[in-house]
């Protein structure tokens, strides 16, 4: 079960941990990843969350920025009533997960999201058991920018598999959100360490609309 998250600050441009890598987003080159942005997982947040506004705020400005830019975004969702033979594992530490009940949508204030561009997922890592690498591949793209919840969990497992496809990763420190400050830090340390580039939305939209 998930848990209830409390409020915290998100990390800001200075409390960004440094990269090893000084890769660049490129919008020729990048698809933008709304990562599992759907209802029951950000109802963790409860009604009053300044992260979870700020966090969607911020997708919404890369969704525009990726747009005109013509960067391909994608969103991916975890199916609801997933029998436990799909669940495989994610049973024991999750329990049955999404129900069928409305809040397998992605949330409202990111729509409209056209099915096309749901990716279905399966487990943390977005690469396994989906199309996802063959949607890259097949828009010409080599990175893959992250956004969405939780940072520690699917969208760090995510940014680690596009590292091991050889497709660089940006995990974006004030457009991911997740159970608490620490373990988001812990996810963007671990990121900037092993496998991406950590930067912030006022950075790739910048790159999107060529501002830099």
């Amino acid at each position: 079960m998930l848990p209830t998250i409390a409020d915290y600050t998100l990390p800001a441009a200075a409390r960004e941990p440094d990269n090893r890598v000084q890769w660049n987003v490129d919008p020729s080159r990048a698809m933008l990843l709304v990562h599992d942005m759907q209802q029951y997982f950000i109802d963790a947040y409860g009604d009053e969350s300044t992260v979870a506004e700020r966090t969607i705020g911020n997708i919404r400005r890369l969704r525009s920025a990726a747009e005109s830019a013509s960067v391909p975004v994608c969103f991916t969702a975890q199916p609801p009533k997933q029998d436990p033979s799909e669940r495989g594992l994610l049973w024991d530490f999750w329990g049955p997960g999404i129900q069928d009940d409305g809040r397998h949508a992605i949330i409202d204030s990111l729509g409209p999201v056209d099915d096309a561009d749901v990716i279905t997922k399966w487990r943390y890592d977005a690469f396994v058991r989906t199309d996802l690498a063959t949607r890259l591949r097949d828009a010409g793209r080599d990175q893959l920018v992250v956004t969405g919840v939780y940072a520690h969990i699917g969208c760090l497992m995510t940014a680690t598999s596009a590292f091991m496809h050889d497709i660089q990763p940006f995990l974006i420190a004030d457009a991911t959100a997740d159970f608490s400050a620490d373990h988001h830090a812990m996810a963007l340390q671990y990121a900037a360490d092993r496998c991406a580039v950590v930067t912030d939305t006022d950075s790739v939209e910048a790159r999107f609309l060529g501002a830099v």
